[in-house]
């Protein structure tokens, strides 16, 4: 979910009761709830590890090291050295572990972010320092380079635009001492840098860029790719864009959602309400309904859940959720109907037809992470160090296996 960092005003709120909800479990569960363990994780997950991104299989987890998967989840391009000053460049196959392509690059690099579509990948420096004044970055597919930008400035790969052409990155702000950055579009081609357009599709004017201070806290595609949602907290006087060309300034939301279309290059900002961004950065978590329609955002040390609408941008309903301490992560089922809150050990279900809860239960362990299985029979849970799955109705605990060095369950990988 992450490419920032490893959504605007507020229209047509409305409040609904968040009660009734069944308990399926307390602190202790109950006798006969739980199933016998099963012997491997019956899915194939894409996790982060103390040493980097890995595949898990079954019982085994194959490390990729320096890599970054392509936005569908089905492939990822991974680094490494491959002799003196060279860095070798391999396309794997998640659902297989084949390779499927590779080359080799001159110099030492990492991959940062890949495009919607996956052909391309972005890299820089290993060795590039986050206080800079130069910017180097390579853009390759799986076979030969493509583009070498060379920039004066600090910037850092954020996303693809759609069509290959462009690339979003993190204008660091001083370079040398950044404290603050805004997201800029270079043209591959020419390789500079210019603004970003407004929703009306009206290149943002010198000084009304977006400047933001805060923490990226998480970021998701639309399902279509076409649209980027990051999760921003904590920003201190943030002024939006549309605010600084109407030339006036508004006192500004605490946590937001940056809404970045990649196809056409605008970005927007929609405001969450207080209190989402009062509290820490990790309790929030953002996922979207696989539709696309419906952005959803959870602050769980208020206990509250933001529901938006993906067309119009705006905050549809604000309802209670249960409140937590700890790293939040959700997750979305298939079909649309549950939302999946983990949140400390307890995980909360949410009906997403009736804004209201539909179950809770104990998670075992401090929850790092939550996907579903393709088919929606299970829910899976990121612990330190291990993967557990339980039945995402009726909340029996499935299995559980040791992963040591897990650190945040990403997602599953799509079957083959």
């Amino acid at each position: 979910m992450t490419t920032r960092r490893t959504v605007l005003t507020l229209a047509g709120a409305g409040v609904a009761a968040l009660a009734g909800g069944a308990v399926l479990a307390g602190r202790d569960e109950p006798a006969g709830r739980t199933a016998a363990p099963s012997a491997a994780v019956p899915d194939r997950l894409l996790v982060d590890t103390a040493s980097g991104l890995a595949v898990l299989d079954g019982r085994t987890s194959i490390p990729l090291g320096a890599a970054v998967p392509t936005p569908d989840g089905m492939r990822a391009y991974a680094t490494a050295p491959a002799g003196a000053g060279r860095t070798g460049l391999r396309l794997l196959d998640l659902r297989s572990g084949g390779v499927l392509d590779r080359a080799e690059l001159a110099g030492s690099w990492v991959p940062r972010v890949s495009s919607p579509d996956g052909d391309l990948v972005a890299l820089t420096p290993s060795t590039a320092a986050h206080g800079r004044d130069h910017s180097t970055v390579l853009v390759s597919d799986a076979r030969t380079t493509r583009y070498r930008v060379e920039l004066a400035g600090n910037y850092e790969p954020d996303a693809f635009g759609r069509s290959g052409v462009g690339l979003f990155v993190l204008d660091w702000l001083p370079p040398a001492a950044p404290d603050r950055y805004r997201v800029r579009l270079i043209d591959l081609a020419t390789g500079q840098p210019g603004p970003l357009y407004t929703r009306d599709k009206v290149p943002v004017p010198p000084g009304a860029e977006e400047e933001m201070r805060g923490q990226g806290r998480q970021a998701v595609y639309a399902p279509d790719r076409g649209t980027l949602f990051t999760l921003y907290t904590n920003q201190p006087d943030h002024l939006h864009t549309r605010d600084l060309v109407a030339g006036v300034k508004m006192t500004e939301a605490n946590a937001f959602v940056h809404t970045l279309n990649v196809e056409l290059g605008w970005a927007y900002c929609l405001d969450l309400p207080e209190p989402f961004g009062d509290g820490p950065a990790a309790g929030h978590t953002v996922a979207v309904t696989p539709d696309g329609r419906r952005l959803l955002v959870a602050d769980h040390t208020s206990g509250k859940l933001a529901v938006a609408d993906t067309e119009t941008l705006t905050v549809t309903s604000v309802v209670p959720v249960r409140v937590g301490v700890g790293s939040a992560a959700s997750a979305v089922s298939p079909d649309g109907g549950r939302l999946y809150l983990g949140i400390g050990s307890e995980i909360h279900v949410v009906d997403l037809t009736t804004l209201t809860e539909a179950a809770h239960w104990p998670a075992f362990g401090d929850v790092s992470g939550l996907t579903l299985s393709a088919d929606g029979r299970r829910l899976l849970v990121g612990y330190p160090h291990a993967v557990g799955w339980f039945d995402p109705v009726a909340g029996t605990r499935l299995g559980r296996v040791d992963v040591p060095g897990l650190t945040w369950l990403r997602r599953t990988v799509p079957a083959i």
